[in-house]
């Protein structure tokens, strides 16, 4: 009789470099353990590491694959003699290094950003830059870019980073950073690659004497919940899905180790989650104070019943007058307005909670859930569900 032990396929060891510091890394873990525990049961090899700390394997470590963090050429080239499976993690580009990537999309989170300052009213914009990084000049480009097209003008500011890492140095002189921000049109929208980034211009802002949203408007490129709430002043920034990165570098390793090709390009782009909203950008910069009044009541209460001649007569306006304000000043009518604000908290229900999609629906303030659905397979081309995060 055979042993049942016998014929058990041993575990994959696979080793995970990524950092334990910020909650993007501690999702990426977390995603990646979603997908093992479905599929795989792997023997997995994480340590808490810090964010700029240098990742390496152990002297005589075997194992079936890795997942890291590849940001610097000296953890590329020990994982290249290595000769295993690896999947790259980071939007660091390091010249000779072709590991398959799983990253964010950092154009279209830029472009979340931009489209939310934009809806707010802003006309004038900033990006509080890094200097010597490509990943980071993408992502300021793409901003510049989208403002520019709209017809606005988009300041840059640029500091030197920490020892090369994506982190401003905190020997940062304040001094050029507040002329700057003085020099700046207001009300301003300003971008930042990260939060350490976004804290900075925080600073810099409380330096001058400038109001935080109502002055300049402070947004982070990448969401950390921690970081963001305990800034002098809790810090709106894009959500990176970092859970669905974890889990797509997980499967395609698993594809890897199992010598599988693995269909589409290399580059695995997979888009953020969306707006984080704190107090950093709680504003709108509006002049008209009507229209300010028609922008709150919708945005105060999604779900209530609301027709355009509600926010009209909300406003003080007739519903024609009304409809003129907005196209003139913000360039879309007020049932888009509506609209766009349920889309924006179904997405928010559905991406912080459980609950059912007829409860998103109706707590968002369409009809029924299936309204909702066409509303979304018109706008996303998606079902509502594609954007619940991966549990």
């Amino acid at each position: 009789m055979t042993n049942p032990r016998s014929v058990i396929k041993p575990s994959r060891r696979v080793a995970v470099l990524v950092d334990t510091s910020t909650s993007w890394g501690r999702r990426i873990i977390e995603g990646l353990h979603q997908y093992e525990s479905e599929h795989s049961r792997w023997q997995l090899f994480v340590e808490p590491r810090g964010v700029e700390q240098r990742r390496w394997l152990p002297p005589g470590w075997t194992g079936d694959g890795v997942i890291a963090r590849v940001g610097f050429p000296e953890l590329a080239e020990q994982l290249q003699k290595l000769g295993l499976p690896v999947v790259n993690v980071s939007g660091i580009e390091l010249p000779g290094v072709d590991f398959p990537r799983v990253i964010t999309n950092q154009k279209e989170a830029a472009r979340m950003a931009a489209d939310h300052f934009l809806n707010s009213g802003f006309r004038h914009f900033g990006y509080f830059s890094l200097l010597g990084l490509d990943y980071v000049a993408e992502h300021q480009q793409t901003f510049r870019a989208i403002a520019e097209a709209e017809g606005f003008d988009c300041s840059l500011y640029a500091a030197a980073s920490l020892l090369g890492a994506a982190e401003s140095d905190w020997m940062i002189d304040l001094d050029r950073v507040v002329e700057w921000l003085v020099s700046l049109p207001k009300p301003v929208a300003i971008l930042t690659w990260n939060t350490g980034s976004a804290r900075e211009l925080l600073y810099a802002c409380a330096a001058a004497g400038m109001k935080v949203p109502e002055e300049v408007s402070v947004m982070s490129g990448s969401d950390d919940d921690l970081f963001c709430k305990v800034a002098p002043v809790p810090i709106s920034a894009v959500n990176p899905a970092a859970e669905e990165i974890g889990f797509r570098a997980a499967e395609r390793l698993d594809q890897l180790m199992n010598r599988k090709r693995a269909s589409g390009r290399k580059d695995i782009l997979i888009p953020p989650l969306g707006v984080v909203t704190r107090q950093s950008t709680e504003t709108l910069a509006v002049e008209d104070p009507c229209l300010v009044k028609a922008l709150r009541y919708i945005r105060e209460d999604p779900a209530r019943a609301m027709r355009v001649s509600d926010v009209a007569a909300h406003a003080g306006l007739c519903r024609r007058a009304l409809e003129q304000r907005f196209l003139r000043i913000l360039g879309r009518s007020p049932a888009s307005e509506i609209r766009r604000v349920r889309i924006e908290r179904a997405i928010d229900l559905l991406q912080r909670t459980k609950l059912p999609v007829s409860v998103v629906a109706e707590k968002s303030g369409f009809s029924t859930a299936e309204y909702m659905a066409s509303v979304f397979r018109s706008q996303f081309d998606a079902a509502p569900m594609s954007f619940r995060k991966r549990e």
